[in-house]
């Protein structure tokens, strides 16, 4: 390069030796470098090696082998995985704010059990509209076991939400109150309901 700079005179000639760089598994690999490196390249090379043949040799086969990556990538696709409960909450999340209006199933008002009705028709099932026929779909819960997406079934039967976890019921409450997060107690709870 530098002989044809000069007969070009296109680049001028680079003072510059080739260092060679060791890398495990790779092997030597040239790379040019100014020569007030080339001493500091060389040193580090000769750690390197010190360093590799002082460590224990691990056999290949003690390595064993990669699991194979599911179809899909490693944590492959989410939404594919979400239960009908929690694609139902995710649906109610999206109402936070929707005004109450008894006897509303939605899309944009709603009473306490067409939000639920609403929300799990989102995540392809069908429920009944009232909180009292919804009183009896799916299986029971107890309430230290309450999963988010779960039904919760409260003032002696006659109001309705989906639990959000943390104690935290999702619903519409009444007039004049958006649906919103309420505090939930064992207390208020008549029964509460998985469906799957």
């Amino acid at each position: 390069m530098g002989a044809a700079a000069a007969t070009t005179g296109a680049m001028p000639a680079i003072n510059a030796t080739a260092a060679t760089i060791n890398i495990p598994g790779i092997g030597g690999i040239d790379v040019p470098v100014p020569q007030e490196f080339d001493a500091p390249v060389q040193e580090l090379n000769k750690q390197l090696e010190q360093a590799l043949s002082a460590a224990p040799a691990i056999p290949p086969a003690s390595l064993g082998t990669l699991p194979q990556v599911p179809q899909g990538g490693l944590f492959g696709n989410v939404q594919e995985h979400q239960t009908p409960a929690v694609k139902a909450l995710d649906a109610a999340r999206s109402k936070v704010g929707a005004q109450y209006s008894w006897g509303a199933a939605g899309p944009a008002r709603f009473d306490c059990s067409g939000l639920v009705q609403w929300a799990y028709r989102q995540a392809g099932i069908e429920l009944p509209r009232t909180s009292f026929e919804q009183s009896h779909v799916g299986a029971p819960v107890a309430f230290q076991n309450l999963q988010p997406g779960d039904i919760v079934i409260t003032n002696g039967g006659g109001h309705v939400g989906i639990y959000a976890g943390d104690g935290k019921l999702l619903n519409a409450v009444q007039s004049g109150t958006p649906v919103s997060y309420t505090t939930l107690s064992p207390d208020d709870v008549v029964t509460a309901r998985r469906v799957s």
